[in-house]
């Protein structure tokens, strides 16, 4: 058995995939389809690559025959990234190829000759200095750069608890945390990465890209749960008593299909008028 078939973030990537693909904006993907004609074939870094799912929902929305390089740290997920090759949307060939490694140091030799990067569920992940490295390597490459599915600190749970704004302060509160010397931007990301994009003098179009989760991903909606208050009682702990009643009525809600959740994230799209 594979290091990832059992990884709990593999089981979790797994999982959000089918809601990531239906969230992303396909607007800004009809602007790049534009950008993007040559007779060679299309070269993508995918930063943060996770499993691949970037990969299996940008390629076959492109023509022509491409050549991806998936950047991560973890093995384990890159093997499987690796394993699952789409085909473009006139049926060309897909060229996937695996790099190891902090996607925070890469340079622009690293990009180089690079059609398109792209990264999805990344940014906030990041620290400001951290972005502003990653968005000076692609505006040194010259090429378009398209980041989705950053979270941006709108949730809204239906039906609605007076508890929901409290512990969505303590999450994003949470998301803008210090680790290990690390600062961390969380839903204020995307509007810092648009901002180094802009100062590097590349046009930004962004783009809403929300989660709409209901009955037919309850699943899903009980694990962001989990995850969300999760990461709030972690960050305040006073909020673990207050909120063992109020987490197990949203965990009925969510397991019986009742609980509808609508999380806000951001696409953006620079060096594309």
């Amino acid at each position: 058995m594979t290091a990832y078939a059992t990884d709990p973030f593999a089981a979790w990537l797994r999982l959000r995939e089918p809601a990531d693909a239906d969230a992303r904006s396909r607007e800004l993907v009809d602007r790049l389809r534009h950008r993007l004609t040559g007779g060679r074939p299309l070269v993508v870094h995918d930063l943060g690559s996770g499993t691949g799912s970037m990969l299996r929902w940008l390629a076959p929305l492109l023509p022509g025959p491409q050549r991806w390089v998936l950047h991560d740290r973890d093995p384990g997920l890159l093997e499987r990234a690796g394993a699952a090759v789409p085909v473009a949307a006139d049926g060309s060939p897909v060229e996937v190829h695996t790099r190891r490694g902090d996607i925070t140091r890469l340079t622009a030799a690293d990009l180089a000759g690079a059609d398109l990067v792209t990264a999805s569920a990344l940014l906030d992940m990041l620290t400001a200095d951290e972005i502003a490295r990653i968005v000076a390597t692609c505006a040194g490459v010259g090429c378009p750069s398209l980041f989705v599915l950053s979270v941006v600190g709108r949730v809204t749970l239906h039906p609605a608890d007076p508890l929901d704004a409290e512990v969505a302060a303590a999450f994003d509160a949470h998301q803008r945390r210090t680790v290990d010397g690390r600062t961390l931007l969380g839903p204020d990301a995307a509007a810092a990465a648009g901002a180094e994009f802009v100062r590097h003098g590349m046009p930004v179009t962004v783009r809403p890209s929300p989660w709409r989760l209901g009955p037919d991903r309850a699943a899903l909606a009980g694990e962001w749960f989990d995850g969300w208050l999760d990461a709030a009682v972690a960050q305040r702990p006073d909020l673990a008593e207050r909120t063992a009643g109020y987490a197990r009525r949203r965990r009925s809600e969510a397991a019986a299909g009742r609980l509808t959740v609508t999380v806000g994230h951001d696409d953006l799209l620079a060096g594309v008028e």
